[in-house]
C-alpha cells in the first residue's frame, strides 16, 4: 500500500504546479517518492519469483522523473502530477516489452504493460509473430484471467491503423491485432485501492495476468 500522504502530495502538486511551491515542499516530495520506491521494491522482490528479468532491476531506476519535458509542450507546468514506474528487461529505457505502474489521484491510477510505439523493424517482427502464431496469441488474449483483468488489448486511433498494413489481407483472422501500432493493456486502480493493504496483491495479480503477453512480445522482438 501507499501512504495517504503520498496521494495528498500529488493532489497538492496538481493544484500548485510551480517551482516555488515544489521547492517549499521538497521534503514532502522526497517522502512520497521514497514511499513509491518502497512499493516498486516490493513489486520487484515478489514478481522476481515469476519473472527472472526482475532479479536485475533496481527500484529507484524503474521510476520516471517527476520533471516534465516542456520544450515542445504548450503546457509549461514543470512537474508531472503522477508517479510512474516501468519494469522491463534491461531497465526502464530498454526497447523490450514490460510492465508499468501509474499512480495519480482522482482514480486515474492504473497498471499497464506491453510495447508502446516500437520502431518499424520491431513492429514488423511483432506483426509477423502474431500472424505465424495466431493460435498461441489467441490463447493468451482469450485466457480467463487475462480477460477478467484487461478485457483486451487497447484498440484506438492512437494504437491502431485504420487499414490493414501492406502484405496482410482484410480477412486474416488476426488482422485486428496485426493492425496495431502499439500492443498494450491496462487496468484501473482506484484511490481507495492505492492506500489499501491489498494494493501489492492487485498489482502482482495484474502483472501475472499479462505475463504471457509480455513473453510472447519479447520472443517476437528477440528474433
Amino acid at each position: 500500500m501507499l501512504q495517504n500522504s503520498t496521494l495528498t502530495f500529488l493532489k497538492d502538486l496538481a493544484k500548485n504546479n510551480t517551482k516555488e511551491w515544489f521547492d517549499a515542499n521538497r521534503k514532502k516530495y522526497e517522502a512520497a517518492r521514497e514511499d513509491y520506491i518502497q512499493l516498486a521494491a516490493d513489486i520487484i522482490k515478489n514478481f522476481s519469483k515469476k519473472d527472472k528479468d526482475f532479479e536485475t532491476l533496481e527500484a529507484k531506476k524503474c521510476l520516471f522523473r517527476i520533471n516534465r519535458d516542456i520544450r515542445f509542450s504548450k503546457d509549461k507546468s514543470p512537474y508531472k502530477n503522477n508517479f510512474g514506474a516501468s519494469f522491463e528487461r534491461g531497465g526502464r529505457k530498454s526497447p523490450w516489452a514490460g510492465y508499468y505502474l501509474h499512480i495519480q489521484p482522482g482514480n486515474k491510477s492504473f497498471i499497464a504493460g506491453g510495447v508502446w510505439q516500437p520502431e518499424a523493424d520491431r513492429v514488423k517482427k511483432i506483426r509477423q509473430e502474431i500472424d505465424y502464431n495466431w493460435t498461441d496469441f489467441k490463447k493468451i488474449i482469450n485466457n480467463k484471467k487475462f480477460k477478467a483483468v484487461f478485457g483486451d488489448l487497447e484498440k484506438s486511433k492512437d494504437t491502431s491503423l485504420s487499414r490493414e498494413p501492406k502484405g496482410y489481407e482484410k480477412d486474416n483472422a488476426a488482422i485486428d491485432y496485426i493492425k496495431l501500432k502499439s500492443w498494450i493493456v491496462s487496468a484501473p486502480i482506484t484511490d481507495k485501492e492505492i492506500t489499501s493493504k491489498d494494493l501489492l496483491k492487485k498489482i502482482l495479480n495484474g502483472f501475472e495476468a499479462m505475463q504471457p503477453l509480455i513473453i510472447f512480445l519479447n520472443e517476437a522482438l528477440a528474433e
